[in-house]
Parts: C-alpha cells; structure tokens; sequence
C-alpha cells in the first residue's frame, strides 16, 4: 500500500476514535445520563481529568488531520517536496498523539482500578480504591452505591472503551509513525500516476 492511501486510512480510523473518545468523556460527565450530579463533589477525580476529552481526543485529532492531509495532494507544496513536507508534519503529529494516547489510556485505567466516587452509608468517597480493581469482577459490590444511581457499570463501561479505545489510538499513530517516515525518506508511489499533466 501507497504511503499516501496508508495515511489517509489511519488519519480517518484516529479521527474516528478521537470523537468516540470525547463523546465517552462528555458522557461520564453525565453519570447514568442525569446532570444533577455534575458537581466536583459527586464525580471522580478521573473524569474531571478529562483524558478522553484532551488526551484521546483533542491530541489525537491533530495526528489523525495531519495524516489525512498527508494522505491527499493537496494544494500546498505541490510535488515530491511538499508530499514530503507534510509527511515531516504527521510523523511529529504521530508523536504528540501517541503522548495524547497514553495520557488517555492512564488516566482510564486509573479511574478502572479506583472505581467512581459515590454515596455509600451517608458518606462520599471512593469506596472501591482499596479492592484495586477486584470490584470489577464481583457484580454484588456494584449496587452498594446509592448514589449516583447505576453509576458503577456507566463508569466501568465507558472507561473500558477509553481504555480500548486509547488503546487503539497508540497502534494506529505508531503505524503512521513508521509510515510517515517511509513516506519522508521515499516519497508517496502514487505521484507519478497522480500527477496532474
């Protein structure tokens, strides 16, 4: 596969997964979907970190736009040179993504292994800290919290996806890590099929 099509393909999966990350961020804001409890004193410190937000998403839509415009011909820096100006451009876009990724992947698999802030016997805390991430697996433990309501398997399910997807997000920005610098030192083999006559 051409440098060019390769990046195009990763550019769109990272946009893609970058925007899953933000909606799943937005989401955990919102505990089972109610806004009365959008308060510093009922949300773990994990969400107001916002790794899916900043890390997953804003840092990662960086490398993802660069790669699609790595992938395309467009209008600035027509040729070889340009091509490879911009594939220069989303082989340092790769790194913060990665750096983005990570950020993501840490802060979830945090707030995995505490557990979310919740109402247990009048009192607020995180009351699953010390089972170091043994509640996930013992489904009794989960309904203890009375308040926010289901907010264990809401912050289990969406922190679970930003784990994978973060997970994800470090594969594809390695993968065009690698090819944007093949594409940087060898060029793009679409340009003398492409180029305009």
């Amino acid at each position: 596969m051409c440098t060019g099509k390769c990046a195009r393909c990763v550019g769109l999966s990272l946009i893609t997964l970058c925007l899953v990350c933000i909606v799943a961020n937005a989401l955990l804001l919102v505990p089972n979907g109610e806004t009365s409890w959008t308060n510093t004193n009922h949300l773990s410190l994990q969400v107001w970190l916002m790794g899916g937000f900043i890390g997953g998403g804003l840092m990662v839509l960086c490398p993802g736009i660069a790669a699609v415009r790595a992938g395309g011909k467009g209008c600035c820096g027509a040729g070889c040179c340009g091509n490879r100006c911009r594939m220069l451009r989303s082989v340092f876009s790769s790194a913060f993504g990665v750096l983005g990724a990570i950020y993501c992947l840490s802060v979830s698999g945090a707030g995995l292994r505490n557990g979310p802030r919740c109402l247990i016997n009048g009192e607020w805390g995180y009351h699953f800290e010390d089972t170091a991430g043994a509640y996930l697996l013992n489904r009794t433990l989960w309904d203890r919290c009375e308040a926010p309501p289901r907010v264990v398997p809401w912050n289990v399910t969406l922190f679970s996806l930003l784990v994978a997807a973060s997970c994800l997000e470090i594969v594809l920005c390695g993968i065009q890590l690698v090819n944007a610098t093949i594409g940087v030192f060898c060029g793009d083999c679409r340009k003398k099929q492409d180029a305009p006559h």
